[in-house]
Formats: structure tokens, sequence, C-alpha cells
């Protein structure tokens, strides 16, 4: 299965923070966990809690390190559908929103992902999303005959 088929059947499945199950809830980055266990596997670390403002409180960029240790950087002109792409909310802001790319376009990217106040959703990846781009990566590729821990 493509991240792209298994990020479309988390469509329609609630918001719901720091849940990450098909159907019955998720946050962004509980999609794209759910995602990878389904493409890649067991999740390679365990989450800690998080209130909905973690990013604004802790300085760290948590989420863009997090991506860097397990998924594949990749320059943003190279994105592919099935990416994991990370943004910025805001200027100086922590990076704290991720989606999956599903399609390049025309007219536009499409991304699948799950935000407040909203189902896990895909839609246009319009001008404001884009100039909130920051990163983007690709996902690892499981080793034959392992368990995929430390594969990426």
């Amino acid at each position: 299965m493509t991240p792209v088929e298994a990020a479309r059947g988390w469509l329609g499945t609630p918001y719901r923070h720091q849940a990450s199950t098909k159907g019955a809830g998720a946050d962004c980055l509980g999609l794209v966990r759910g995602v990878w266990r389904e493409v890649v596997g067991e999740e390679p670390e365990a989450l800690p809690a998080y209130a909905p403002d973690w990013a604004e409180v802790g300085g760290v960029e948590t989420l863009l390190e997090a991506a860097g240790r397990w998924l594949v950087a990749k320059p943003p002109g190279e994105m592919q559908p099935g990416d994991v792409l990370l943004f910025r909310m805001a200027d100086g802001a922590m990076v704290k929103h991720c989606a999956i790319l599903s399609a390049l376009g025309p007219p536009e990217p499409r991304i699948i992902h799950a935000y407040w106040g909203r189902a896990v959703v895909e839609s246009w990846m319009g001008p404001w999303w884009r100039r909130r781009l920051v990163a983007v990566f690709g996902w690892p590729v499981p080793a034959q005959g392992r368990g995929g821990e430390g594969d990426h």
C-alpha cells in the first residue's frame, strides 16, 4: 500500500487531539503515525503526551527533529505524492502542522491532513499552505527480513 492510499483511508476520521485511530480520531501527527503503521510498521519511538500549545511554549523544533530522525529529508522542489510535509503556522513559530502530499496537481498540489475543527480531509495546497511549507520528507524503506527499527 502506498502512503497516499493509506492516508486516503483516513479521510473523514474526526479531529481528536493526540489520537491516532482510523475512523475514531486523529490529529495531524496522529494521521502520519497511522500511515507509518500501515506502510512502514511499528512506530519507532514512543510519543509523549503533548498539549495543544506544545509548539508555542517549548521553543524546540520537536516535530521537525523527530521527522529528521525517522524520515528521509528531501528538497521541497523534489516532493512527490506520499511525502510528509511540515508547516510553520506563523513566521518565527515552531513547526506545528504536518500533512501528506496526495497529488502534485494541476492546478495545485493536494494534501491530506487533520486540523482543529475538521476531520481528516484532502484539500488544495494553495498559496496559504505553500508559504508555510518548511520541510519535505520521504518515507524510509524497510529492510527485508528486519523489523524496521533503525531503517531510515
